[in-house]
């Protein structure tokens, strides 16, 4: 496994703050725990969040596409891996995913007793670009890298933003009412944070992030579809060779490395929720050889895909999609 990477400042980031404190961590898990009350995701009253509980170290990845979104680890750790990089978060450590992105994930910190508990936030690109023009008035400066994946520090002000979220959920007139303003506190803290200027790069038109998160989302509507690097550039209005450098600069991966993956995940899902063949699965995600997906799915996954499939469903295990 590749060294985990930890909290990034840098060259265009605010100075790190000071981790949050155990009082407000606390507060914070205990919310989590009192809406997710067993292991698992669970989508809360304010559309775009998520509280999920996981209470075991998990020795199997998790395979999932997960973005744009903030973590928030109250309590337990993570690790999460694309391609060869590794990521670590914590409580005193927050995630954020700029493009969709696919992820394997594991637990490496929790218990029955402590087990991980975490907040998701949907994170709406517009919505972000609209305050990153308030918090950086005189315009954003140039952030140190353009990866569509990082990790920053975790503050007692976006603790604290996200318990009142929490809070208000049990109030649902409250909730209608002022939940759009803390998420608006919460984007802007994160905006202000140490990864502010990375964050900013979301929804920003002329942003490499943004061109590319256009790219991701024409490659997963036309994934099972024999497609050129040439022909996905041109269809987001780069040129190939920037296209393919901007690509794997923000996913780590390649533009046909990244359709491969996604191929693959979809397989996956149609043959553990659709109880779809391998043959079957193998046709309706784009390969032509049998053989290919075979060998391709087993690098990736670790088994072949019957193999797999009756592995995951004996444990009963689901982990493709767009799980958190």
């Amino acid at each position: 496994m590749a060294t985990p990477a930890r909290a990034v400042g840098g060259s265009g980031d605010h100075a790190t703050l000071a981790a949050p404190g155990a009082i407000g961590l606390r507060k914070l898990a205990n919310l989590i725990a009192s809406y997710a009350p067993h292991d698992g995701p669970f989508r809360l009253r304010v559309p775009g969040t998520h509280a999920v509980r996981l209470s075991r170290i998990t020795s199997e990845a998790a395979y999932a596409t997960l973005g744009p979104i903030l973590c928030v680890a109250a309590q337990g750790a993570k690790a999460v891996m694309l391609g060869r990089e590794v990521v670590e978060y914590d409580p005193s450590h927050l995630l954020v995913f700029a493009v969709d992105l696919p992820v394997s994930s594991q637990v490496i910190r929790a218990s029955q007793r402590d087990p991980y508990l975490g907040f998701i936030l949907d994170l709406d690109p517009a919505r972000v670009a609209e305050l990153a023009a308030r918090v950086y008035p005189r315009g954003i400066p140039k952030p140190p890298d353009s990866r569509g994946l990082y990790v920053g520090q975790t503050t007692d002000a976006i603790v604290e933003a996200v318990i009142r979220l929490l809070d208000l959920m049990a109030r649902p007139d409250d909730a209608e009412l002022l939940a759009p303003l803390v998420i608006d506190e919460i984007l802007i803290r994160l905006l202000r944070s140490n990864i502010g200027t990375r964050v900013a790069q979301i929804g920003q038109p002329k942003s490499g992030v943004h061109r590319v998160a256009k790219a991701v989302s024409w490659i997963r509507e036309h994934f099972a579809q024999p497609v050129t690097v040439e022909h996905m550039a041109a269809a987001v209005h780069m040129r190939a060779s920037s296209f393919h450098q901007q690509f794997k600069a923000v996913t780590s991966m390649s533009p046909l490395q990244y359709q491969k993956v996604v191929r693959l995940h979809e397989a996956r899902r149609l043959m553990l929720f659709q109880e779809m063949d391998a043959n079957g699965a193998c046709r309706r995600v784009g390969y032509l050889s049998p053989s290919q997906f075979s060998r391709e799915y087993g690098r990736f996954f670790g088994n072949a895909p019957t193999k797999d499939i009756a592995r995951l469903r004996e444990e009963g295990f689901a982990p493709s999609g767009r799980n958190r």
